[in-house]
């Protein structure tokens, strides 16, 4: 007489008989448990709450103040104002106290970082840095018309010097000089650094940026870059950050 597999599976061998009624039973009970540890095995991995979603992070030019112990920021052309936490790595409460320390009433702040909801009354939310881009107490700050159109600046002093970059070129300003108008070849390098270069009107021009606090040896102004302008076998140093027509860009 031949047995069905699936009775042999779930009894020991014993002599042969025709299964009752319970052992069917039993053993359909045992293939229906064994079949659905799997299913809630996944149910138990899907049910699992999906971890907190990263805060997206803004890029924001603005008024850096000093108000009852507290940085307020107030972006530019706008009324809103947000306390600043500074709970990550962005060192601006130590780089605003040492530019205000000057007699400094507020700073033109040029910041990335993620905006969030505060219960302090007297504030539209508040403002957590990653990165400060610009710190100064001079310049064009938010009059400035050509920063969304700029994708890198960069500058120095003793003699003073800059340089403007955009899709369509770059500018080179130097002390008692015209400006001068160049094309540019650009060169993306390791650890965020970047190359420009330039030949043309009579002048050979290489710019080095590099991912580096920088201060203006000058006006006292914070810039997150440092650069090296090499200009017919010159070496000029100095300060660069990156401008609104990178998008935005947080790294090179």
């Amino acid at each position: 007489m031949r047995f069905s597999p699936i009775f042999m599976a779930c009894h020991p061998w014993r002599p042969p008989f025709w299964p009752s009624l319970r052992d069917v039973k039993n053993c359909s009970r045992q293939f229906f448990c064994a079949a659905l540890l799997p299913w809630l095995a996944g149910c138990q991995v899907f049910s699992d709450k999906p971890s907190s979603a990263t805060v997206p992070e803004t890029r924001l030019q603005g008024e850096l103040s000093l108000q009852a112990g507290q940085l307020h920021f107030r972006p530019c052309q706008e009324q809103r104002r947000f306390v600043i936490s500074d709970d990550g790595n962005s060192g601006i409460s130590r780089e605003a106290a040492e530019l205000l320390a000057d007699g400094a009433s507020s700073l033109f702040a040029d910041l990335r970082g993620s905006l969030k909801a505060s219960e302090q009354a007297g504030v539209d939310g508040k403002f957590s840095p990653s990165l400060v881009y610009r710190l100064q107490t001079q310049g064009a700050g938010c009059s400035d018309i050509n920063f969304k159109r700029t994708s890198l600046h960069a500058s120095g002093q003793e003699p003073g010097w800059s340089v403007a970059v955009n899709r369509q070129g770059l500018v080179l300003n130097r002390q008692g000089l015209e400006p001068q108008a160049l094309p540019y070849l650009e060169e993306q390098l390791p650890e965020g650094r970047l190359h420009l270069s330039s030949e043309a009107n009579g002048q050979r021009l290489e710019l080095w940026v590099a991912p580096q606090r920088c201060v203006d040896s000058l006006s006292g102004t914070v810039q997150h870059l440092s650069a090296e302008l090499r200009l017919n076998g010159e070496v000029l140093r100095g300060c660069a950050y990156l401008g609104g027509a990178r998008g935005g860009a947080r790294d090179l």
